[in-house]
C-alpha cells in the first residue's frame, strides 16, 4: 500500500500524542492515563465509578489498576454512592485537585499550540471528519453487523 490510510494516520498521530503527554507527565511523577483519569472526575462532586470508565472509553480492569494506583498516591478517594450503596464515587483529594489542574494546563497548551498553527477552517474540518467517524463506528456503519 503506497497510499497512508485514515486508521494508520489516526493511530501514528495518536501514538504521538500519546508519547508527548507521556514524557511530560514523567517529568512530574505521572503518566498520560493519570492525568485523562483526572480529568474525568468532576472536581466538585467527584463522579460514579461505574460512570468513569464509560466516560473515558476504557475497559473496568484498565480503570481499577490506574485509579489503584491513583489511591496510594493520594490523588483520589473512594466514597460510598448515597444513591446507590453498592457503588462507589471517586473523588479528587487537595493534592489531586492540583495534579488535575497541572493536567488541564498541559492540555490547553497542546491546543493553544495546535490552534496557532492550524487555520480555524482546518481544525473545524479535522472535528467534522473525527466526529463523523465516530459516528460510523457507533452506529455500525464500517462493517456489515453479519459479517463473521
Amino acid at each position: 500500500m503506497k497510499e497512508k490510510t485514515i486508521d494508520y494516520m489516526l493511530r501514528t498521530t495518536w501514538l504521538a500524542v500519546q508519547k508527548m503527554y507521556n514524557e511530560e507527565a514523567a517529568k512530574f511523577g505521572s503518566t498520560m492515563a493519570t492525568g485523562f483519569t483526572l480529568l474525568s472526575i468532576d472536581p466538585e462532586k467527584g463522579t460514579a465509578s461505574t460512570a468513569l470508565g464509560p466516560k473515558m472509553g476504557m475497559e473496568a480492569t484498565s480503570l481499577s489498576r490506574i485509579l489503584k494506583t491513583m489511591e496510594a498516591k493520594g490523588l483520589i478517594e473512594r466514597h460510598p454512592n448515597p444513591e446507590d450503596g453498592r457503588g462507589v464515587i471517586i473523588r479528587l483529594t487537595d493534592f489531586g485537585r492540583q495534579k488535575r489542574a497541572h493536567s488541564k494546563e498541559k492540555v490547553l497548551i497542546f491546543n493553544e499550540s495546535i490552534k496557532k498553527n492550524v487555520s480555524e477552517e482546518k481544525l473545524n474540518h479535522f472535528y467534522e471528519v473525527t466526529e463523523m467517524i465516530n459516528e460510523m463506528i457507533s452506529n455500525k456503519k464500517i462493517y456489515d453487523q453479519n459479517d463473521k
